[in-house]
């Protein structure tokens, strides 16, 4: 196969067969064989784009931690609409029924990713960190339209969503939680806050 596949294509491509690979068979059967393979393009493309299949898989981590940033903007939109429990089951049930789950069990698998990492994620874990930032600011803001009560803290609400949403989510080879399940979860964590 030709390697003069242009950079943009070329990363999105191998993202996109990476985003497979861990939906599919988990972060053990992540190689860059299996990520080029999976791509339809010559293993070259990846090392001639990325310094090594580590460097590779610092870029993947980081962009699907920036992608969490459209549903924050969406979740954050949606405050003082709708109902806040499903607001928040919808936004969860879609960040961890992508590939946010393998992707958290990708960086506890690989030790060089997580140091490479630090070099620009200083703390917690990518994915999982956007994640509690977008539940803190919606909550936050359901807070100053009254939806939930002035007592709140969604500094310590988020985490305890996100803990939960992770747990409902992460059996990848299992049936996945119903709507009504992830929503009941938010209303256990959430319920004597709303207004």
């Amino acid at each position: 196969m030709p390697t003069g596949v242009p950079m943009g294509d070329a990363r999105e491509r191998l993202f996109a067969a990476a985003d497979r690979i861990l939906l599919h068979e988990g972060p053990s059967a992540l190689t860059s064989r299996a990520v080029t393979d999976e791509a339809g393009v010559a293993k070259g493309v990846l090392h001639k784009h990325f310094d090594d299949f580590d460097g590779f898989l610092a870029a993947f981590v980081l962009d699907r931690a920036e992608r969490v940033d459209e549903r924050a903007a969406a979740l954050l939109e949606a405050a003082g609409t709708g109902d806040v429990a499903e607001n928040l089951a919808e936004a969860l049930a879609a960040v961890f029924g992508s590939v946010a789950v393998a992707v958290v069990a990708l960086v506890t698998f690989r030790d060089e990713l997580r140091r490479r990492l630090r070099e620009t994620w200083p703390a917690g874990v990518p994915v999982l960190t956007e994640v509690a930032v977008m539940i803190r600011d919606y909550l936050a803001a359901e807070r100053e339209l009254g939806r939930i009560g002035s007592g709140a803290d969604p500094e310590a609400l988020a985490p305890m969503l996100v803990g939960t949403a992770h747990l409902l989510f992460s059996d990848r080879t299992g049936t996945p939680p119903t709507d009504a399940t992830v929503r009941g979860a938010v209303e256990s964590v959430i319920g004597t806050v709303l207004a």
